[in-house]
């Protein structure tokens, strides 16, 4: 072999090893590459599931706390709703109440049913409890009506038709059949009658009556009101 053949050929292999070097380098470089890319890609949808889940955990959380606050409010909206029916019912009731003490009173404050009253109460007490002797029935009238012992005092005050002319006129039947007329320490109107001798009171005052009416009342005005208001 000639000296210009083995230089050729040295070249030649130089110029061989080097264009393998550098496809070596290349594919190397192109593998190195495509590993980066896939670990950006990787890495990049990691952030992104990551993102995604932290995303819809929040959003669930905030679907929670607005699905709270809802029912709070809801529930807060029920229980005013609830209490200002509640509310609204005792004010009825309590309405009722002041009308029947307001009516009782007016009707109490009628002499001629209060005479009413001591003829057909009195006479009915007189014979349930056989009063037979003179005191054992006492019969309490309203303050407002003239006392007796002032009648007897002032009789120009005994004025026709009053119910103080209508107790002074039976009075004295009334005293032969064991009963007797005094007049009450409180403002209260209607009567009480006294049953001396066995400590026992008929209170028909108008607080009494009212207060007996409204235990008639209140549980069926109670029951018309949960038709109307519920």
């Amino acid at each position: 072999m000639s000296r210009g053949s083995a230089a050729e050929q040295t070249a030649s292999g130089i110029e061989t090893l080097i264009a393998r070097l550098r496809d070596e380098g290349v594919s190397e470089g192109r593998a190195e590459a495509e590993r980066l890319i896939a670990e950006a890609n990787a890495r990049a949808r990691a952030i992104m599931e990551a993102a995604e889940a932290e995303a819809a955990a929040k959003l669930a959380a905030a679907r929670r706390e607005i699905d709270a606050h809802r029912r709070a409010g809801q529930d807060a909206l029920q229980a005013a709703a609830r209490d200002t029916v509640l509310d609204l019912k005792e004010q009825l009731v309590r309405k009722l109440a002041t009308d029947v003490e307001k009516t009782v009173g007016d009707a109490f404050r009628d002499e001629s049913m209060l005479e009413r009253m001591i003829l057909q109460v009195v006479g009915r007490a007189r014979e349930e409890a056989k009063v037979e002797s003179s005191g054992e029935v006492r019969v309490l009238l309203p303050r407002s009506a003239v006392g007796l012992d002032e009648l007897r005092r002032r009789p120009e005050e005994l004025r026709e038709g009053s119910l103080s002319h209508f107790v002074a006129g039976i009075a004295a039947d009334m005293l032969r059949e064991g009963v007797t007329f005094d007049r009450a320490e409180d403002a209260a109107e209607g009567l009480r009658i006294v049953l001396e001798d066995r400590g026992i009171t008929l209170d028909l005052s108008d607080a009494a009556v009212a207060s007996a009416l409204m235990v008639h009342l209140q549980p069926r005005f109670r029951a018309l009101l949960e038709g109307l208001v519920k």
